[in-house]
């Protein structure tokens, strides 16, 4: 069963009657990189920003959308960052890569959670300081 970044890239191809080649020229990266994650049943790592940006150019996609697939492809859950998810929510939380951030803690054993929170909660109290204190 195709990844969700498989299944976005192959579909779009073949809406657009498109080759890898031409997805390359369009966004400016390698074609071997757009038949790797067109292929790779398992990517085992989040692509460099600057890949999946060439990647939704050249697929003329949203950023966003190939990003979500990218993460979905590699296991990670990312929140919905749609403007209509953000009612409620601060205006950092739509960072992707606070979504990000979030969705990769998940994946961490309850042990090193812990010392995630203790890392987090230290750095919110360090920048609360005024500066004379730090």
């Amino acid at each position: 069963m195709a990844n969700a970044l498989q299944q976005l890239i192959r579909e779009h191809l073949d809406r657009k009657g498109w080759s890898y080649g031409d997805v390359a020229r369009r966004g400016g990266i390698p074609r071997s990189t757009v038949h790797h994650l067109a292929t790779t049943d398992r990517v085992v790592r989040m692509p460099q920003a600057t890949t999946l940006e060439g990647l939704a150019k050249g697929l003329e996609l949203p950023l966003e959308a190939v990003r979500r697939a990218a993460a979905e492809a590699c296991g990670i859950h990312v929140y919905d960052t749609s403007p209509a998810a953000d009612q409620g929510r601060t205006a950092g939380a739509a960072d992707p890569e606070v979504a990000l951030l979030i969705a990769s803690v998940q994946k961490l054993s309850a042990d090193d959670r812990r010392h995630v929170t203790a890392l987090v909660e230290s750095l919110l109290d360090r920048s609360s300081r005024p500066a004379g204190d730090k």
